[in-house]
């Protein structure tokens, strides 16, 4: 394993153990989401340029178009749950309560 695929590997199991571990309010929850997008987005796109083919090239601006969109519906969903809950924590949000 070369020095920068294990720069991305790690990036993503940090933005995934934050997830795991740090999961008291939302936003946080919603930045290591985004964190490990951002490295899946950063590797296939090294892998298309390692490669260099263009079916592959298209898959990056896919995935960051998916990553784009994401942010605004977090805030949306975020927005909405401090207003119906009063608060962004994790453990207000209870699915049967809906």
């Amino acid at each position: 394993m070369t020095p920068i695929q294990m720069t991305f590997s790690t990036m993503f199991l940090l933005g995934l153990m934050g997830l795991t571990f740090h999961r008291t309010h939302l936003l946080s929850a919603l930045l290591c989401l985004e964190s490990m997008m951002l490295s899946l987005f950063l590797a296939t796109s090294l892998w298309a340029l390692q490669l260099s083919t263009i079916n592959i090239a298209t898959d990056p601006m896919l995935l960051l178009a998916f990553s784009a969109c994401e942010p605004s519906s977090g805030l949306a969903l975020l927005v909405a749950t401090a207003r119906t809950h009063g608060s962004d924590h994790m453990q207000n949000l209870n699915l049967l309560q809906c």
